[in-house]
């Protein structure tokens, strides 16, 4: 199970164990059917949408940047490093 590492009404934010694979700590948002990726370094930004709303992506996106301290912690702390 991917752990949720922060929600906000129907939104949730999570990471995998695949992710480990990656070189950059990201997160993934989901809300029903609509998927989205944002890197957390160097900057926020968003990698690939499938579904979200232009409006959307903006309220994702500064959710991201405000708990990305916290997302970041949590991918440390979920992958050991």
């Amino acid at each position: 199970m991917s752990p949720t590492i922060h929600s906000y009404g129907a939104l949730r934010f999570y990471i995998t164990s695949a992710d480990l694979r990656e070189d950059r700590r990201h997160v993934h948002v989901r809300r029903g059917q609509a998927l989205a990726k944002f890197w957390l370094e160097p900057k926020v930004e968003l990698f690939r949408n499938r579904g979200f709303a232009e409006h959307e992506l903006n309220l994702i996106e500064g959710i991201v940047v405000e708990y990305k301290e916290s997302m970041m912690e949590a991918w440390d702390d979920y992958f050991g490093r």
